[in-house]
């Protein structure tokens, strides 16, 4: 593979009028066929059954065998998540050009809630190999897990983040191996940057979606049990949620469920971020791994959760809650269950929940309350209350009214900070601006969409 120069391609942002999503940190798109690890120890298998980590080390597999036949995403979340990357569409070209493959597996290994199941590296591999290979350096088909966990006898958190390869591939560092206390309680979220992605292996406690109707780039494992035992310690005084804090702004800071920083799929993916090597083997994010490792790039997933925590909250002066991240040596970080947590704790009303027109919990374009409450389980919401929260158009109207006033009143702050996507946006003011105005197209919210006057502008 020739060298290249590592770099980030961000968060691109695309014209309204085509109601194309607009938001994303994209790093470095590596080649699309990296380079393949020679063989392990042990014998090649072509079964899905996760293999045991030894040493840091796992076997090399064989290829996929026949694939399942992939599930049908959503219509109408396809070129709607402003949180995705382009090129919705399967691959016609087999994703050797310029559409890969946007339809992606992981491999749940056995025991994903243990400690040795957290740290045994996820494998990903197309969902349906005759539209194109899936690989994990690839910034459109980037995989990514995290992890948070609980002792419900202290009350104490830490974030874990198990790491994603290709199939048939070995980590380019062995993970780090988490000492969980006994009867610790662990949860597991994901992320992706394609349009669908699928859980397969040891997926017992996982929720996907609904049967033929997957959320896209959501999923969960243990996430209900998780929160249960946090809201308990926290009833029980074992946990503390910090407040939320006062903003330069004199407001109190936002959280993921404040109208002014959600936008048309809410609490999905994650703040996870993996090294990437030139040959496509991936490592955790750790000092030691970015120091040892020859020219690594960073891979992150794009989401409310790192907005809000790397260029919001710095360019408000406010703080994310956050626990001792073990990937990373114990270093304090915040995490999609933490943002989570303090929002139900700390954000005033009107909070914002899952609603019923976000495209990820749609099933065929229509409202599912089903699919709804399936999503709010794994991100600790109250299923839909048919008084106040099942019309779309109560959404729309709080996002259309709230967001502004705070996009107004922020600007001497937010135009002096960095955009996630300096090519599109200058600064998060304008970053912020073209995101609210192509949710508002993304949720349908039609009425609120002409009104130039309410999105923030001059």
């Amino acid at each position: 593979m020739p060298p290249r120069t590592p770099r980030f391609v961000g968060w691109r942002l695309f014209a309204v009028a085509a109601a194309l999503p607009i938001a994303i940190i994209a790093p470095w798109q590596a080649q699309a066929s990296p380079e393949t690890a020679a063989p392990g120890s042990a014998a090649d298998s072509t079964s899905d059954a996760p293999v045991t980590l030894t040493n840091g080390q796992i076997p090399v597999l064989a290829a996929d065998p026949d694939p399942e036949p992939e599930p049908d995403p959503n219509p109408a979340g396809r070129e709607r998540n402003n949180e995705r990357h382009r090129n919705r569409q399967a691959a016609p070209d087999g994703g050797r050009g310029k559409a890969p493959n946007p339809n992606c597996t992981l491999i749940v290994p056995d025991a994903p809630l243990t400690a040795q199941g957290l740290a045994t590296p996820y494998q990903l591999v197309a969902t349906n190999r005759r539209n194109g290979a899936c690989h994990e350096v690839n910034a459109k088909q980037s995989a990514f897990v995290e992890a948070t966990i609980i002792d419900p006898a202290t009350g104490a958190l830490s974030i874990y983040r198990p790491l994603v390869i290709d199939r048939g591939t070995q980590p380019a560092a062995p993970p780090v191996v988490p000492k969980l206390p006994t009867g610790s309680v662990v949860g597991l979220w994901f992320g992706f940057q394609g349009t669908t992605l699928t859980l397969r292996g040891a997926t017992d406690g996982c929720v996907n979606g609904l049967p033929g109707s997957p959320f896209g780039q959501f999923a969960y494992c243990g996430a209900p049990e998780f929160f249960r035992a946090a809201n308990a310690a926290i009833s029980a005084g074992k946990l503390k949620v910090p407040p939320l804090g006062t903003g330069r702004d004199g407001q109190p800071c936002p959280s993921t469920r404040d109208f002014t920083v959600v936008d048309q799929d809410q609490s999905d993916n994650l703040t996870t971020s993996y090294l990437a090597l030139r040959n496509g083997r991936t490592a955790q994010n750790d000092a030691a791994n970015a120091t040892a490792l020859p020219a690594t790039t960073v891979l992150k997933n794009a989401s409310d959760n790192g907005l809000l925590s790397t260029f919001i909250d710095p360019a408000l002066g406010c703080q994310p809650f956050k626990a001792p991240d073990v990937t990373a040596g114990g270093a304090p970080a915040p995490s999609l269950a933490l943002n989570e947590l303090q929002a139900a704790a700390a954000q005033a009303p009107p909070m914002a929940f899952i609603p019923p027109n976000d495209p990820m919990a749609q099933v065929n374009g229509k409202p599912s309350v089903t699919k709804v409450n399936l999503y709010r389980a794994g991100v600790n919401m109250p299923p839909l209350d048919s008084a106040v929260d099942t019309a779309a158009k109560t959404y729309c109207r709080n996002l259309a009214t709230i967001a502004p006033r705070r996009l107004r009143l922020d600007r001497p702050f937010t135009i002096q900070a960095p955009s996630p996507d300096p090519a599109a946006a200058n600064n998060l003011f304008t970053f912020l601006q073209q995101r609210l105005k192509a949710s508002l197209t993304n949720l349908a919210c039609t009425p609120h969409v002409a009104k130039a006057d309410d999105l923030g502008e001059e």
